[in-house]
């Protein structure tokens, strides 16, 4: 795992290149702590410049920037690509050579053999990648399938940027950002910002799947993006051609891929382990590991003494009967709140998914001990394990049978309602509330609902149904944008889908996945100069789940069957049947307790109405309510409280 950064400049400004590539690339040193290098051609106008993890070929044979063998081509790269050593076989015996074993010298070669999308449409890993044409003056940018590399861009005045994260673009001299409304709309809706963008204006995340050509031969730069893979073909593959077999063969097939996945991504020249949390999927990743390892696989868990949020003792559990050399630490809120100061740092712009902090602090703890660690990420996507597909698919039959002239009548009472007439009047649902959703007051939950109902479709239903922020009152008037996101750019390809499940399976693959789940592995795990790595997220991986029937996947009132019955071969059911928890933290508790002078400081009244962005009378109401323990707005207020704490640091 690596850093890379750069930029394509007129040549005929002033700039001091090396300077400029090395302090570009030093905000990034964590993610390649080895080693560094920069490339630059002051006649072109362009500088790549890069940070080393070492994890294959740790000698100076894997340096980068490096050219290619003909010297067209230079290259910065970061990430894994698993079949390097079969594409180095093919390619050797098609006449190339080879002076080490990196992937990245197999990247360059094979983009000389096949070109850039024959070659990237080659490769099983995960990457972000940066090449520079030497013949065409053009600028190719790639990230992997899935998106769990990053990989940013934008224009800076008269130059061209681009980075792993938003800190190396920042410290370009011409850097001038200013905050996107859309993108901060979106923000306080998801508590991520989607691709493509980012918080700045004018700088933009590329999409998973593409690559994105950038032509310096005329006076202004040329972009356009084109794609080598995207989940729109997987869907309508898996609709067209799905997989009719029994459920033995299934399964059977299921792992032998997941087999193959693991082992490929087992492979490293440094010490390597996993992360283990005791649910089904990183128990599945951890099982399949430890059966094709002649030594005990390193396991880390992180514990905490909140009930609800300890899932330490079902990771020991699993550890101890797959005989893995586990280590875990138990941590304390202090702890964990110790880790809030950096999150601006580490996040480079406002992301507010709390388990960010149990994954920083688990990431922390593995590095103590190896160099790579492998996760059970992206099961829930793929399987059918988030409870709420099914919930809010069950919901909507039922409220889609009302017309929606009547559900909108509904909400406008409802919203018109005080929220404590509403707690007094409904309290007999107090239970079906509670095992549907976090606890909380009656009030609040129909209010949220009551937004729901007047949705005009399961899409638009599904959208609210995860939004952290569906009233939109966060921000001030004029920084509440709307804008377009991935899910809206591919709302027609809903309908490859067979069911509403597969369409919110789908939503989360291609927008909650990369922008929030991915986002905040990578970043945990960089700031501790550690490699992730996702087995489930193998491109092969995901094209067969898609070609599964649901029946499969959510079977019995349960989701990922099918990966249960794969565990089941390893571990006894007795110690992964259970309730599914998240990794997260106690935040609401924390906000109106330990946390509360945290809050109200950046909470200031005055403060928030001369920045700007928010609405101030809202949310002190909001902040005064919860830390009163009121109402409970810990989901909205975290949003906010990450927004201020990362504006502090601009």
């Amino acid at each position: 795992m690596c850093g890379i950064t750069g930029f394509v400049q007129n040549s005929n400004l002033t700039l001091n290149w090396e300077e400029v590539l090395t302090s570009m690339s030093e905000q990034i040193s964590y993610r390649g702590p080895d080693s560094g290098g920069i490339w630059f051609d002051v006649e072109a106008g362009v500088g790549l410049a890069h940070r080393r993890l070492a994890v294959i070929d740790l000698s100076s044979e894997g340096h980068q920037p490096m050219l290619s063998c003909s010297g067209r081509y230079v290259i910065v790269f970061n990430g894994e690509i698993y079949n390097y050593q079969k594409l180095m076989d093919e390619l050797i015996a098609l006449g190339h050579q080879f002076r080490g074993h990196s992937d990245t010298e197999v990247i360059l070669a094979a983009i000389e053999q096949w070109g850039v999308k024959g070659a990237v449409s080659r490769f099983i890993g995960m990457f972000a990648i940066a090449l520079w044409d030497k013949q065409t003056q053009r600028l190719f940018l790639v990230r992997d399938r899935l998106g769990e590399k990053p990989l940013y861009y934008g224009k800076v005045a008269k130059a061209f940027v681009f980075g792993s994260e938003l800190k190396a673009l920042k410290a370009h001299p011409h850097w001038d950002g200013g905050i996107d409304p859309g993108a901060l709309t979106q923000y306080m809706q998801h508590g991520y910002i989607p691709t493509p963008y980012s918080i700045y204006k004018g700088v933009k995340k590329l999409t998973p799947g593409s690559i994105l050509t950038v032509d310096f031969s005329s006076s202004e730069p040329v972009l356009f993006e084109t794609t080598y893979w995207t989940m729109d073909d997987v869907v309508y593959e898996g609709r067209t051609n799905p997989l009719i077999a029994s459920d033995e063969d299934l399964i059977a097939g299921l792992e032998q891929l997941l087999l193959a996945s693991v082992k490929q991504q087992m492979v490293a020249d440094v010490p390597l382990g996993t992360f283990l949390s005791g649910g089904i999927d990183s128990s599945t990743v951890v099982a399949l590991m430890q059966s094709i390892s002649s030594q005990p696989v390193q396991t880390f868990s992180i514990g905490f003494d909140y009930e609800g949020y300890d899932e330490a003792g079902y990771a020991r559990q699993i550890a101890h009967h797959l005989g893995t050399d586990h280590t875990e630490l138990y941590v304390s809120a202090d702890d964990a709140m110790d880790v809030i100061p950096k999150l601006p740092l580490i996040y480079d712009e406002p992301f507010a998914d709390s388990s960010q902090i149990p994954t920083y602090l688990v990431s922390e703890l593995a590095r103590q001990h190896v160099t790579v660690s492998l996760s059970g990420d992206g099961g829930d996507e793929l399987f059918c394990g988030y409870t709420r597909y099914f919930m809010v698919n069950n919901i909507w039959k039922k409220i889609s049978l009302l017309p929606r002239c009547l559900r909108r009548l509904i909400s406008n009472i409802i919203l018109r309602t005080p929220v404590d007439r509403l707690d007094t009047l409904f309290k007999w649902l107090n239970p079906l509330f509670s095992k549907y959703s976090q606890p909380g007051q009656v009030g609040d939950k129909l209010k949220k609902s009551s937004y729901l109902l007047s949705a005009a479709d399961s899409d638009e239903f599904y959208s609210l149904f995860t939004s952290i922020n569906v009233d939109g009152l966060l921000l001030s008037a004029d920084y509440s944008h709307e804008a377009n996101t991935p899910l809206k750019e591919h709302k027609n390809n809903w309908a490859l889908s067979s069911s509403h499940v597969s369409k919110m399976m789908y939503k989360d693959t291609i927008e909650y996945l990369p922008d929030d789940i991915l986002v905040k592995v990578d970043r945990a795990t960089m700031a501790h100069s550690l490699e992730s790595r996702i087995p489930f997220l193998d491109h092969r991986v995901v094209e067969y789940a898609w070609r599964l029937p649901l029946s499969v996947k959510y079977r019995n009132g349960q989701g990922k069957w099918i990966l249960r019955q794969i565990l089941n071969k390893y571990v006894p059911e007795i110690y992964f049947n259970r309730p599914k928890m998240g990794f997260g933290v106690p935040m609401g508790s924390w906000l109106s307790g330990p946390l509360r002078d945290w809050g109200e400081a950046l909470l200031d009244e005055n403060n928030m109405r001369q920045q700007g962005y928010l609405d101030a009378d809202v949310i002190r109401k909001k902040w005064t309510e919860h830390s009163q323990g009121v109402r409970n707005w810990h989901s909205q207020l975290w949003s906010v409280l990450v927004f201020q704490a990362w504006l502090e640091n601009q």
